[in-house]
């Protein structure tokens, strides 16, 4: 069976919604297209423009911090839990 990640902000504990959206702002160098998606149906890819964001902004907290810090894991059965990089880089 397929390991789905929990989604949620690492600093609040706030869980996105599938109508959660984000907008491309000119916060990064190579931003700003303006397009407004789900961050997590495209692992912070921007559909409009392509820059991936490093960091994601809460919508709840409205702290920023790294996107892949949003990805929780469960672990395998029976084992401990992979890194959060280690399993994202696996998961595509």
């Amino acid at each position: 069976m397929e390991r789905r990640p929990h989604i949620h902000c690492p600093l609040c504990a706030w869980e996105p919604r599938p109508d959660s959206r984000w907008r491309c702002t000119p916060g990064e160098p190579g931003s700003g297209c303006g397009a407004v998606w789900n961050t997590f149906w495209t692992a912070g890819c921007c559909p409009g423009c392509g820059h991936h964001w490093a960091m994601t902004q809460c919508l709840s907290c409205r702290r920023a911090s790294p996107h892949e810090a949003w990805y929780h894991f469960p672990p395998p059965e029976g084992g401990e839990a992979r890194e959060t990089k280690e399993a994202l880089e696996t998961a595509g």
